[in-house]
């Protein structure tokens, strides 16, 4: 393709074109400046009818855009239903179909933002009258209006100073206040009677949206802001496809009966209280599983040559000044008075600084490190109170920390340790880790060549034990970069849990430095790990990956023992005994309840062994003098019948799976 043109770059009236390279690098030759949407009508017009979004080198850039010579394109269609980019442009383009809905059925409303996000989208609102989840079904039935009658979006750039007057003549205030806040041209979109500020990407049309469904309703504070006007934020989702969106449904549903909120109190395991928001008070059954989590945490550490150690919960703002995180992290703080006007202390939010004056208490010499501290401290994070969930968004977190101080040298071992460590974790509870490379933020410590240095040390080591990665480009923290460590849990849901990061930073704030074997002093390097994460978060997400039918060994009661009649209640204390004797969790469930009931309970309260002693059992005893005969059902299974040494022996073999992993 070719076309007479005056060209920016020849400075001529010529002939001019460029090139695109496609998926198998083949190369598309095109007008100079043509757009992604004519690219693909170059392809063929079928590509060009359901192309929904380019991803230019990588990155998703929306259809009506130009195309720069030697860029890489791809074209996602709506073949590609399950692919994520493909998705958001979907749900960013029905986002902008709720606004045009909801300022059709409620003349005043005030339109604030609208981004997809995971499994979805929302949008804000200032509704001139409160709505309620009722009104939601009109809403979603106006979309299906909209789509029907059919939608385009046409995109057009504007001056700051025209979007802020058309924003004003509509009496738009949230959008007048992101106009005037944005840099340069502003992009809006229009389908409809309705225009939106928005950098795009966005649909050509609404045929692509085959499935649409309103979810709930939030309060949610504009800008995230609570000293903001509380907006309206509606959510929903959409599909490709009805059996898509089916499916999800499902996947929710499921994920609800899962939710840890309601498990943790159906199995008395923690609960929350209003007095100490984003708190948990943990219940002796949950401090079952807390404390087993812990012993793996002391053993695994003890036989991987870790120190405990234990540092104060309050420093003042000196410390924190100086490990940077009273300039970054300042507003996630609880905030003391001191001893005078001008002193300010902070409860600790995390470790590192404390450590690092373990470190820093006397001289080192190279033939000290590594030193890995390891401390399991009750750490507070001033979590905004609507950003609290349950276990898996606290303010009391108790990680699994420590900060391993060692060479430049000693860095790739050092890694490859945790890899080790974090295989062994995750493999106690059958999940597989990936991984997100977090790379340098805008507001890094530190030279680029150093952290070009870090951040290929961390590369390596994902790529020494082929963990899968993705990278996270600028996500990294001030200090240094970071592997967040994810599991897929049994519903597909990717979880955050622990981290390792690599720092040159914090350590030389603090002047830490090791005598060399040269007799000169050098800066050491600091590798900051949490492999669970935090407990709090940790056992949220085994709840709901496990729906409380927790492993064996890691069940709050293992065995449960139900007596059918007062007669049997001596032989049931007997059986406690033994189990008890064993190291088994064993609780004896003697109430005047039905025997149905009793072991109905056991069976919502997902025990994994229930044992049923009763006039067979009793018999058998006394011909046996041994208890030869139990009936047992196993948690998931058929009721069979064993003797108590064979039990024994099953409970052996299922507890050795926290050892064996």
């Amino acid at each position: 393709m070719q076309a007479t043109v005056f060209c920016k770059r020849c400075l001529s009236i010529l002939t001019c074109t460029m090139k695109v390279v496609l998926p198998d690098s083949s190369e598309l030759e095109l007008p100079d400046g043509a757009t992604g949407l004519e690219a693909a009508r170059a392809i063929g017009p079928k590509l060009a009818e359901q192309a929904v979004l380019a991803r230019v080198n990588g990155s998703t850039r929306d259809l009506r855009l130009p195309l720069s010579d030697g860029e890489r394109v791809q074209f996602l269609t709506t073949r590609d239903t399950e692919d994520p980019d493909a998705l958001y442009v979907l749900r960013h383009s029905t986002a902008h179909l709720l606004a045009e809905a909801v300022m059709r059925l409620h003349p005043g409303v005030k339109i604030a933002i609208g981004p997809p996000i995971a499994d979805g989208f929302y949008y804000d609102f200032e509704f001139p009258e409160p709505i309620s989840d009722a009104d939601l079904e009109a809403i979603e039935e106006e979309i299906r209006r909209e789509i029907a009658d059919g939608r385009e979006w046409a995109r057009e750039d504007v001056t700051r100073e025209e979007a802020i007057a058309r924003f004003e003549a509509e009496a738009q205030p949230y959008k007048v206040e992101l106009a005037r806040d944005a840099d340069g041209d502003i992009s809006l979109y229009t389908q409809g009677a309705f225009t939106d500020l928005c950098r795009g990407p966005h649909l050509q049309n609404a045929r692509p949206i085959k499935a649409v469904k309103l979810t709930s309703l939030a309060g949610a504070y504009w800008r995230g802001d609570e000293n903001n006007t509380q907006l309206t934020r509606i959510y929903g989702t959409a599909f490709f496809s009805q059996a898509d969106l089916d499916a999800h449904l499902e996947r929710i549903e499921e994920a609800r009966a899962r939710d840890h909120r309601r498990i943790g109190r159906q199995l008395d395991l923690f609960h929350f209280d209003e007095h100490s928001p984003g708190s948990p008070l943990w219940h002796p059954k949950g401090m079952v599983i807390y404390n087993e989590l812990e012993a793996i945490r002391r053993r695994e550490n003890l036989r991987r040559g870790y120190l405990e150690v234990k540092t104060p919960l309050i420093y003042d703002k000196a410390l924190w000044v100086t490990s940077g995180h009273w300039e970054k992290f300042r507003e996630n703080m609880f905030l003391i008075p001191g001893d005078t006007e001008d002193q300010t202390y902070a409860i600790k939010p995390m470790n590192c600084p404390g450590h690092m004056l373990l470190f820093g208490s006397e001289l080192r010499s190279y033939r000290e490190l590594p030193i890995r501290y390891a401390e399991a401290a009750p750490l507070h994070r001033n979590e905004l109170a609507g950003a609290l969930h349950g276990l898996t968004r606290v303010r009391y977190v108790t990680q699994d920390d420590a900060h391993i101080f060692c060479t430049r040298e000693q860095i790739a071992a050092e890694l490859d340790g945790c890899m080790d460590y974090l295989r062994y974790l995750y493999g106690l509870f059958g999940v597989e880790p990936s991984a997100e490379l977090s790379t340098r933020p805008e507001n890094k410590l530190g030279t680029d060549e150093e952290w070009d240095f870090t951040e290929a040390e961390l590369l390596a080591a994902l790529d020494r034990y082929a963990i899968p990665y993705v990278v996270g480009e600028g996500e990294g923290s001030f200090y240094g970069p970071k592997i967040d460590l994810h599991m897929t849990d049994v519903l597909g849901r990717s979880w955050q849990i622990g981290t390792i990061q690599l720092d040159a930073q914090m350590p030389a704030r603090f002047g830490l430095t090791y005598m060399g074997p040269d007799n000169h002093e050098h800066g050491v390097f600091v590798v900051h790990r949490a492999l669970f994460g935090s407990f709090e978060r940790f056992i949220g997400i085994l709840v709901e990956h496990f729906a409380g039918a927790f492993p064996f060994w890691l069940a709050p009661v293992q065995v449960r023992v139900i007596p059918v009649g007062e007669g049997h209640r001596e032989a049931a204390a007997e059986l406690r005994e033994r189990f008890d004797a064993e190291g088994y969790r064993v609780e004896v469930d003697d109430r005047d309840d039905t025997l149905a009931k009793r072991i109905r309970d056991a069976e919502v309260e997902k025990v994994p062994f229930v044992v049923v002693y009763g006039d067979r059992e009793a018999e058998a005893a006394r011909a046996w003098r041994s208890f030869e005969l139990l009936a047992v059902r196993e948690r998931g299974g058929e009721q069979s019948t064993v003797s108590l040494d064979s039990l024994l022996v099953r409970f052996r073999e299922l507890a050795s799976e926290a050892d064996s992993a």
